[in-house]
């Protein structure tokens, strides 16, 4: 009996054609592949069906992937991996500030983005050691689970991306000891290179609105001058 695939992924990208090569071959590599031709028809699935990852087009017709993507992150922590024709290091930056996991530019090898959704996987399913040995950091009247992954203030779950998470666990995993921009996106699984670093930047930046009550006095994600970054949880 062949075994269940694990993971389920969305495809959105208004060209059928790509639509049909991408859902075949990620259904040859183990996958649940469900398409969608639109960003409206991708948000009626969303309604009724969970997902593990979305890998979304940015150049479509009426609402594009980083409006769509702007929008399900109010509410939703699925990984988006995006893609465009547009390569440049501002059209990266910009697919990050939306909300995106990561970036693939267009043509690309389907092997490369194999490559990329498994390191996104990978980064946001918690390793059972993990799971095990629950924990809390404590950053002012934030907190995060550790064992979970997930970031509260108060009463309230803070929705983290993928991309953040992932930042978490390596940031929580040597509390109050400076971790490099290099390193970071080593850990990230990202290739090397200044404007990959630069990206780093941004994800730090948003996720210092998620946790400091000052993001521009960071008390608790702290820049450390010639080394990187730092959480210092209390």
């Amino acid at each position: 009996m062949a075994e269940q695939p694990e993971h389920h992924l969305l495809i959105v990208d208004d060209d059928e054609r790509i639509r049909g090569l991408l859902q075949k071959f990620l259904a040859r590599n183990g996958f649940w592949v469900s398409a969608a031709r639109d960003a409206a028809h991708a948000r009626n699935l969303l309604k009724g069906l969970e997902f593990d990852l979305i890998v979304l087009d940015v150049m479509m017709p009426g609402e594009d992937g980083l409006s769509l993507t702007r929008d399900l992150r109010k509410t939703l922590q699925t990984p988006i991996l995006l893609l465009t024709a547009r390569g440049d290091a501002n059209d990266r930056i910009s697919g990050l500030e939306s909300g995106a996991d990561d970036y693939l530019s267009k043509p690309f090898e389907p092997r490369e983005l194999l490559l990329r959704i498994n390191a996104i996987l990978r980064r946001v399913t918690p390793r059972q050691e993990e799971r095990e040995m629950p924990q809390t950091l404590y950053l002012g009247d934030v907190r995060y689970d550790l064992g979970r992954g997930e970031l509260w203030k108060g009463s309230e779950l803070v929705h983290l991306t993928a991309t953040e998470s992932a930042l978490m666990r390596v940031f929580s995993a040597r509390p109050h000891e400076p971790i490099s921009r290099a390193h970071l996106v080593e850990e990230l699984g990202r290739d090397k290179g200044q404007a990959q670093e630069r990206a780093i930047d941004v994800q730090i930046t948003r996720l210092r609105r998620k946790i400091e009550s000052d993001p521009k006095s960071p008390r608790y994600l702290q820049t450390v001058r010639g080394e990187g970054y730092m959480l210092a949880p209390d």
